[in-house]
């Protein structure tokens, strides 16, 4: 099993895929690493070797990813809510940010129901 950027990535799987792996690391940007380390893509990790391994470790190296990248984001979050703009009071009350209807769906970001009690009369 390869160790890149602190991650295990799946020895039984192409490169492009075992790269998404990795935490702000798509396929696209999976692709253009692979390329700059002159490893083909469809060769599973398994049948990589040790240069093109560090290759690949080098190039992954010059992006921003998992534990940096996870910090930045929600530094941004919080100065959205720091700030009180729309984004930012959205994200504090747990609702959808970017003007998605809530009165049916949007249950992932509102959480379980919650049943009100009808009035008695």
């Amino acid at each position: 099993m390869a160790r890149i950027a602190g991650i295990d990535i799946p020895k039984n799987k192409r490169g492009v895929i075992a790269l998404t792996y990795i935490f702000g690391i798509g396929s696209s940007r999976a692709k253009k690493v692979l390329a700059e380390a002159k490893v083909d893509e469809s060769i599973k990790v398994q049948d990589w070797t040790d240069d093109q391994i560090a290759a690949i470790r080098e190039q992954v190296g010059s992006f921003t990813i998992e534990g940096e990248l996870r910090s930045e984001v929600q530094i941004n979050i919080k100065r959205l809510m720091d700030i009180g703009c729309q984004r930012g009071i959205r994200h504090r009350l747990g609702l959808p940010l970017r003007g998605q209807r809530t009165k049916n769906n949007s249950r992932t970001r509102k959480g379980k129901r919650k049943t009100v009690a009808n009035k008695k009369k």
